[in-house]
């Protein structure tokens, strides 16, 4: 194979509007195609504070399932099942979907966290197309923050020894 067959002829683009055609033909030719498994399902791993979410999402009538447990006996409280439900609601696929998900590290918040990034991601996979309204809202983002570490000479992470003079 010659040298000449394999190179593309040089564009140049003259200003921003130019530059704008191209990225966007660029996105018309590469369209994602979704990753699911030999059954049907869709997998990604969320991550949140210290709690690791391995979450399956598949077509069905919107069951959630956590360490084998129901949704609303693993997370009691409403606010955590609302945060769980948030890529469901911005995507407008409530009870569609059925989720098996398992959880370890951190406390519920942690969890019901790193359980929505999980699917928010694997609602990504299954569905490309939902990607946009899913980055929008911000729950494609891991949230990176953390507790700090205590330092050495300190009484916690920040906090230094109590001083008097007299």
């Amino acid at each position: 194979m010659s040298t000449s067959e394999t190179t593309q002829p040089t564009r140049t683009l003259t200003d921003l509007h130019d530059l704008g055609n191209a990225v966007e033909n660029i996105a018309v030719n590469e369209q994602v195609l979704p990753q699911r498994d030999s059954f049907g399902r869709s997998y990604a791993t969320g991550k949140r504070k210290n709690a690791i979410a391995r979450v399956w999402i598949k077509p069905g009538s919107g069951k959630v399932e956590v360490n084998g447990r129901d949704i609303s006996v693993y997370f009691a409280r409403p606010v955590l099942r609302m945060i769980i439900n948030q890529p469901f609601l911005v995507s407008d696929r409530l009870d569609q979907f059925d989720v098996y998900c398992t959880v370890v590290g951190g406390g519920l918040s942690g969890q019901a966290g790193a359980v929505r990034h999980g699917i928010s991601t694997a609602l990504t996979l299954y569905e490309p197309a939902l990607r946009p309204n899913l980055k929008h809202a911000g729950l494609l983002t891991r949230d990176a923050r953390v507790v700090e570490r205590k330092k050495y000479g300190r009484r916690k992470a920040r906090r230094g020894m109590q001083w008097a003079k007299r």
